[in-house]
């Protein structure tokens, strides 16, 4: 279980959505909590391997190593 505290407005904009896809308050945050979740992994896993990505090759290296010479 989780509690939190929220302000009028975003709370407002919360019971119109569940209003619209006919399901609860708690259901909405919850796909927004996995959502965010997910986001999360997906903007590490891309840091990353933005990271390990990084190095510096010569084309002449790079065209080697993906077979691109004859």
């Amino acid at each position: 279980m989780l509690a939190i505290r929220v302000g009028d407005t975003l709370l407002a904009e919360v019971d119109d959505i569940a209003k619209m896809r006919h399901t609860s308050r708690s259901d909405i945050v919850r796909e927004a909590i996995v959502r965010f979740l997910e986001d999360s992994e997906d903007m590490q896993l891309a840091e990353t391997s933005k990271r390990k990505s990084i190095s510096a090759k010569s084309l002449k290296d790079l065209r080697k190593e993906l077979e691109l010479d004859n």
